[in-house]
């Protein structure tokens, strides 16, 4: 496992990322992943996909591509730069893609607008990663992720999934149980969010919980019962080959220590 987990990368500006990327390759990281939410949008965002394509050849980059963050003027003007966006990873083979709506969808554009675009383009064969919140109808009341999933997957354009971070591990089961029985005909990798518990960690959720994010109480309420829940979905992931995608700063020799430590702990 840990040679396949993947490392989020957030930084502010292009010498933070450089500095990141040193950290990285000096600690023989080549799994990363590129957000596109906060700063790193449009002008930053592109500058990173040049600055990585030039400098940093040996990294496997997946980048996500929000539709809410890089919309510009209208709906048509939005997808032809998706779409350029697309033809460049299929051409120069460089990076792959993770599609996401963005926290606020735009009306008429998101994912699944996208990928139908994408199904009428002809000479076009590439294949896309999505974001799936297994979370959304027990403890947001939002029914609409498996019919939303069903539409995607059903385009034929998928190769992977990314589950968001939840603190519920029956619910996930549950999920990935459907998820698999509905995919069987297509081969999908799965990627599953984590985070290394820390008292910063939940100050911060506490004092700004993020939108749709479900972390139970037991968990915000003792540390302790944070890193019996990690190890518990770290097990979980190994089970069911889903590969985990570090979220938290692992950006220093400690941080990432502690990191292996849990992705080699068994329950």
């Amino acid at each position: 496992m840990k040679n396949n987990i993947r490392f989020e990368l957030s930084f502010k500006n292009i010498p933070q990322l450089e500095k990141k990327l040193n950290f990285c390759r000096l600690n023989n990281i080549k799994n990363i992943n590129i957000p596109c939410k906060g700063l790193i949008k449009k002008e930053l965002f592109n500058s990173t996909i040049n600055y990585i394509s030039k400098n940093f050849h040996e990294f496997n980059v997946t980048y996500h591509y929000s539709l809410y963050h890089q919309y510009s003027k209208n709906r048509n003007d939005s997808y032809q730069d998706f779409l350029n966006f697309v033809k460049s990873s299929h051409s120069n083979r460089n990076y792959e893609i993770l599609l996401v709506s963005g926290s606020n969808k735009k009306k008429n554009f998101d994912s699944i607008d996208a990928l139908a675009y994408l199904q009428k383009e002809k000479k076009l064969k590439v294949k896309l990663g999505i974001a799936y919140n297994p979370y959304l109808k027990k403890y947001y009341k939002i029914c609409s992720e498996r019919e939303r999933i069903e539409r995607k997957i059903s385009t034929g354009l998928i190769n992977s999934i990314w589950f968001q971070y939840g603190t519920d591990i029956n619910v996930l089961q549950n999920e990935v149980n459907y998820l698999k029985n509905l995919a069987k005909e297509e081969k999908l990798n799965l990627f599953g969010s984590l985070f290394i518990p820390s008292k910063q960690f939940i100050a911060r959720f506490k004092f700004r919980p993020w939108k749709e994010v479900y972390i139970s109480e037991k968990c915000l309420c003792a540390l302790e019962n944070f890193f019996d829940f990690t190890k518990d979905l770290v097990s979980f992931y190994k089970k069911n080959n889903i590969t985990p995608v570090i979220e938290s700063d692992f950006l220093s020799s400690k941080k990432l220590d502690s990191v292996y430590s849990f992705l080699e702990s068994e329950r």
